[in-house]
């Protein structure tokens, strides 16, 4: 219990100070400390509209990440997953797109619906044609070796 409270105290110490990682709560306070960016070009789309738009003929594969503030998994997939070399060299190849659903805005949850995922984190891929290859959706976190076995069978 004691242990308990004492995260839950550094949680909450780090969300009132700025922070923004739940996997580490009080990093933004160390100095010279430089936030983890996976430099990776995604294009935020904002509802339905905009998805479709990107999708009308990508002219490549595309892949469709879902992500939140909130998400602690969402954190995970951008520090382990999507910042790994390799990975990103793949993705690169693909058109990247970001549905950002922090606010849980009826345009946010209509994007979530078009795709019947409950909330993120979500990956949706899409071949050169912007069709939706449904077997290739991640829902939750994945290592950036499973990951990259997603990514061969989506030809990335």
């Amino acid at each position: 219990g004691v242990v308990a409270a004492l995260f839950g105290a550094i949680e909450f110490l780090g969300a009132t100070s700025g922070g923004g990682d739940p996997l580490q709560p009080l990093a933004h306070l160390a100095p010279g400390k430089v936030p983890v960016s996976t430099a990776l070009p995604f294009h935020q789309v904002r509802n339905v509209a905009e998805l479709e738009a990107a999708l009308s003929n990508p002219g490549k594969p595309v892949m469709l990440d879902f992500y939140a503030d909130w998400c602690v998994s969402c954190k995970e997939m951008e520090r382990f997953t999507f910042s790994d070399p390799d990975i990103q060299r793949r993705m690169s190849a693909a058109l990247l797109l970001k549905a950002d659903v922090t606010r849980n805005s009826a345009e946010e949850r209509e994007l979530l619906r078009r795709f019947k995922l409950f909330g993120p984190p979500g990956t949706v891929f899409f071949d050169a044609q912007g069709r939706e290859l449904h077997a290739l959706r991640v829902i939750g976190f994945q290592s950036s070796e499973r990951f990259g076995r997603t990514l061969s069978a989506a030809g990335l």
